[in-house]
C-alpha cells in the first residue's frame, strides 16, 4: 500500500507538466515585433475608415493656418489645402497638393509632380529646393500618406518598440521604415488605433547634424467614412513652426487638373536668390 501511494505521488508532477505543456501548446505563438508592428498599421488603417480611407481620391482642408518662429506667432491665414491622390510610384510623393491663402485663395504654393512653385499677384516663383526637398521627404514618410499610398510598397517594415505612455494616453510605437531606409515613428491611440504623433530625422546641411521633426494630430473628423484630423501641429527641434485647424474637412470633390497646374497665362517669375 505504501509503495502504492509512493507511485501515484511520484507521477503527480508529471501529469501536472504534462497539462502544463498542452495549455501552452494550445495559446497562440507571441508575435514578433515585426508582426505586432503590421497589425498595428493594419488596425490603424482599419480605424481611420479602411476601404473608404484607401477609397479617398481628394480631400479639401479648410481653416486657419498658423505659422511660428521662435515659438512667437509670425502668420496668420486663412487656408483652404487642396490634395489628389496619384497612382502611386514607389519612393515618389504620388499626389498633389495646393495650399491657398487669404479669402479670396488669391496667395498661396502649389507641388505636382513637375514642380513646386510660390504664387502671388505677380505670378509663379520657383520654391527653392530645400523647401521642396523637405516637402517630397515629409510626404513620403507622413503617416497618413504611407496608409493611403505605400503599403504595398516593397521594402516598406513595420516594428513595433512595444507600448507606453504619451501625454496620459496609452499608445503603441511602431518604426515604419521604407526600401531605402527612410524612417518615421508613430504613435498610435491603443483606445481608438488613430496616430496622434509622429517623429522623424533629417539632417541639416548647414549644421551638418540632424532637425527632429515632430507632428501631432488631434480631434479627428469622419467625413464620409473617413476619419481625418481637424488639427495638425508640427515642431522642429522642440519649437512650434506650423499649426492647422480645419473648420471643415471635405472628401471625394473630384478636384481637376487646373486646381494642380500653373495658368498658360501666368507670369513665370525668376527663383529667388
Amino acid at each position: 500500500m505504501k509503495q502504492a501511494v509512493m507511485t501515484r505521488t511520484a507521477r503527480l508532477p508529471f501529469s501536472l507538466a504534462l497539462a502544463a505543456a498542452l495549455f501552452a501548446a494550445s495559446l497562440p505563438a507571441a508575435e514578433t515585433a515585426h508582426e505586432r508592428g503590421k497589425r498595428i498599421v493594419q488596425e490603424a488603417l482599419q480605424a481611420l475608415g479602411g476601404d473608404a480611407f484607401l477609397a479617398m481620391q481628394d480631400r479639401v482642408e479648410s481653416g486657419r493656418a498658423y505659422s511660428f518662429y521662435r515659438e512667437e506667432l509670425s502668420g496668420l491665414s486663412i487656408a483652404k489645402i487642396y490634395t489628389r491622390y496619384l497612382t502611386p510610384v514607389a519612393g515618389k510623393p504620388s499626389q498633389r497638393e495646393r495650399q491657398n491663402f487669404n479669402k479670396d485663395e488669391s496667395a498661396g504654393v502649389l507641388f505636382n509632380e513637375t514642380g513646386a512653385w510660390e504664387i502671388t499677384f505677380r505670378g509663379a516663383r520657383p520654391l527653392e529646393a530645400k523647401r521642396v526637398e523637405n516637402w517630397r521627404d515629409g510626404t513620403l514618410r507622413n503617416v497618413f500618406y504611407i496608409l493611403h499610398q505605400r503599403l504595398k510598397e516593397p521594402g516598406m517594415d513595420f516594428y513595433s518598440l512595444g507600448a507606453d505612455l504619451y501625454d496620459n494616453l496609452p499608445v503603441e510605437i511602431v518604426d515604419i521604415t521604407d526600401a531605402d531606409g527612410l524612417t518615421v515613428t508613430v504613435y498610435f491611440s491603443r483606445l481608438t488605433k488613430l496616430p496622434v504623433r509622429q517623429l522623424l530625422k533629417r539632417r541639416n546641411p548647414e549644421y551638418k547634424d540632424f532637425d527632429k521633426e515632430e507632428t501631432l494630430f488631434a480631434r479627428y473628423k469622419k467625413v464620409e467614412g473617413v476619419q481625418w484630423p481637424a488639427s495638425i501641429r508640427r515642431l522642429r527641434n522642440g519649437e512650434k513652426i506650423y499649426e492647422m485647424n480645419s473648420e471643415t474637412i471635405e472628401i471625394n470633390r473630384s478636384l481637376k487638373d487646373d486646381l494642380f497646374t500653373l495658368p498658360s497665362k501666368m507670369p513665370l517669375l525668376p527663383a529667388a536668390k
